[in-house]
């Protein structure tokens, strides 16, 4: 494969804070990145060479990025199988990861199916679609449990545990759709694994241990704290799922381990995910640059882990939807190695994700739990002002 200016255009379906990362990893490997998104001057604009203005599955939006790049990947899951595939036969763009592999992640239930059915350990769980059938489960799954929606859910949104038969009703009643049941793990941690496709390649990125709060991200920390044993275990179920997924590209695989040290699936993103942003200073690839790599059939990057390395994530924590400034930002930054990523957003809202911080450690040797506090503390320096 050859390079030169201008080089390859890759087109990404969504303009968020993922596509601002791919912009930011493209530019150094010659890629130029047009985004599609429905909001006007997005977070990636001002990285990217160009916008164009449309939903996650306008067709027509998605055409015109068809039309104007040399491969076509997505940063959200929102963006529409069909309407991806189409444009693909009609402009003869290549799709990645394939649109087959999009259908399969949208929905919760099909995933789980297709992943179980493969071999890759999953959690108990049963599709309901009454609140009769929902009451069925919950006696052969027991409380408590969590109940999804099969489809739209991301950030902790669409799930809703259950922890009593008095919860029935109204979790029921806020999925408002399609739904499936699942029975609770009770892990020991929360581990997640980014995996990648090639041509002919397939590698994964060291496991990593996130830290949830109300479903949502807060932190994650490299090397995760459990044993080796347990670290491998999660490697060999994230090459599982890989076998499972069709188009190259980066694949977020969320996982529990259990007390006894068995290793179970949670979700599969079929892009780059929060829990690996921590790659961009603590890897030799980060999974942004990989993922370019991947999409546009160049040879993958190397994965190591250079240092253990902490991240934590900015949530906006104000009432409504307004503009807000960040303050605290340069005693942040002057503490050593610390690394902050702004993404842009023009207004916050409570738990909206804003940005987030990365502290490599200064050598092999620092202490996973050390370096994760250390990070949330200055995490926690950060406020939002109205």
């Amino acid at each position: 494969m050859s390079l030169g200016s201008p080089g390859p255009t890759l087109g990404v379906v969504g303009g968020g804070q993922l596509g601002r990362m791919l912009g930011e990893a493209a530019g150094p490997l010659g890629v130029e990145v047009v985004v599609s998104d429905p909001t006007p001057d997005c977070p990636a604009a001002p990285v990217v060479r160009d916008q164009v203005v449309g939903d996650f599955d306008d067709e027509a939006a998605i055409r015109d990025l068809g039309e104007r790049a040399d491969y076509l990947t997505f940063e959200i899951e929102l963006a529409d199988p069909d309407a991806l595939e189409r444009v693909a036969d009609a402009t003869g763009t290549p799709v990645h990861p394939a649109p087959d592999t999009l259908r399969v992640i949208q929905d919760k239930l099909v995933q789980k199916r297709r992943l179980g059915e493969a071999g890759v350990p999953v959690p108990a769980f049963r599709a309901v679609d009454t609140e009769a059938e929902f009451r069925e489960a919950l006696a052969e799954l027991g409380y408590p449990a969590m109940l999804k929606a099969r489809e739209g859910g991301y950030d902790g949104r669409g799930n809703v545990p259950v922890e009593s038969p008095d919860d029935v009703t109204e979790a029921f009643a806020a999925i408002d759709g399609p739904a499936m049941v699942e029975e609770f793990v009770d892990f020991e941690r929360e581990l997640a694994v980014m995996g990648c496709l090639g041509d002919d390649e397939q590698e994964t990125f060291p496991v990593t241990e996130t830290v949830h709060r109300e479903e949502i991200l807060r932190e994650t920390v490299s090397p995760a704290r459990a044993s080796p044993a347990v670290r491998e275990r999660a490697r060999e179920v994230t090459r599982d799922v890989l076998a499972v997924m069709e188009g190259r590209g980066v694949y977020g695989v969320e996982l529990f381990e259990r007390a006894d040290g068995a290793v179970l699936l949670n979700e599969v993103a079929p892009r780059p995910h929060n829990s690996g942003h921590w790659t961009i200073e603590g890897c030799h690839t980060s999974q942004f640059e990989q993922h370019v790599r991947a999409v546009t059939g160049r040879p993958l990057g190397a994965t190591e882990r250079r240092v253990p390395t902490a991240s934590a994530n900015i949530l906006c924590d104000v009432t409504g939807r307004q503009k807000v400034t960040l303050q605290g930002v340069d005693d942040a930054l002057a503490r050593d190695r610390l690394a902050l990523h702004w993404y842009g957003k023009r207004e916050g809202y409570r738990l909206r994700k804003m940005g987030h911080i990365t502290r490599p450690a200064a050598d092999d040797g620092r202490d996973p739990t050390t370096l994760l506090e250390a990070t949330r503390a200055a995490r926690d320096g950060l406020t939002f002002q109205e």
